[in-house]
């Protein structure tokens, strides 16, 4: 991750981030999601960060800039089209496999909104 942001490694604990912040009244100034997050050790299911978009979408509750950088191309295609159409205009930034440049193995591919 860039320098200066906070890591959810899980769904559930960047809902739990989210969720505060919202009731908390404080702003998000940006979020970054990568639609894979791995394999809950719990359920043995595949996490991602669905359930985190649709609360946003529930909720009308979204961060001032709002990134996707995944190299999962069906779950990208999920996490902008659904951006594209609950967000406020202007809220998604940009999107690409590795948006942040921070992967050593793979060319820095950045797409703006």
């Amino acid at each position: 991750m860039p320098a200066g942001w906070a890591l959810a490694k899980t769904a559930p604990a960047a809902m739990v981030f989210l969720h505060g912040h919202r009731l908390a009244g404080i702003p998000l100034e940006a979020l970054s999601l990568d639609h894979d997050l791995g394999t809950s050790i719990a359920t043995y299911e595949d996490e991602t960060t669905r359930p985190i978009m649709l609360w946003m979408c529930e909720n009308d509750w979204w961060p001032e800039a709002l990134y996707v950088h995944t190299a999962n191309p069906c779950g990208q295609e999920w996490l902008i089209g659904m951006a594209r159409r609950y967000a406020p205009p202007g809220t998604l930034r940009g999107y690409g496999q590795n948006y942040w440049g921070t992967c050593s193995i793979d060319d820095t591919e950045r797409h703006p909104a």
